[in-house]
């Protein structure tokens, strides 16, 4: 309604005095309809929708940050020895019990515990130095 009444009077010069006010209203209101609706199919071809604008901008450089760090780790597990390797991968990795990986090993806890604990420090270590 609001853009029928704008182009009436900006138009009304085109009113004919005598002429039905209303049907001159409804022409416009349909024209308006219309290239409205043109206008919409236009812009569907040539414009993607609002919710494929949503990520732009969106910053990759902490995902890309994380999956550095990520690379630098596995380097660093590729370094360390087997019986290390293996308890590290084991506990914090997959998250097993210090009780669960000693049964799979055949190991004591003590050793279990003593292998995590150089096998994480020679992990810090070797992040840190990268």
């Amino acid at each position: 309604m609001q853009m029928t009444v704008e182009r009436a009077l900006t138009a009304r010069q085109q009113w004919q005095p005598g002429t039905n006010l209303d049907s001159w209203l409804c022409r416009i209101m349909r024209n308006l309809w219309i290239d409205l609706g043109r206008s919409r199919g236009r812009k569907a071809k040539f414009e993607l929708p609002e919710e494929a604008g949503m990520d732009a901008g969106f910053d990759p450089r902490p995902g890309m940050e994380a999956s550095v760090d990520l690379a630098r780790v596995m380097a660093a597990m590729s370094r360390l020895p087997d019986e290390q390797r293996e308890v590290v991968a084991l506990i914090l990795v997959e998250g097993f019990g210090y009780r669960e990986t000693a049964e799979m090993l055949g190991l004591p806890i003590g050793t279990v515990s003593s292998r995590l604990v150089r096998g994480r420090t020679a992990l810090l270590e070797m992040v840190g130095e990268q």
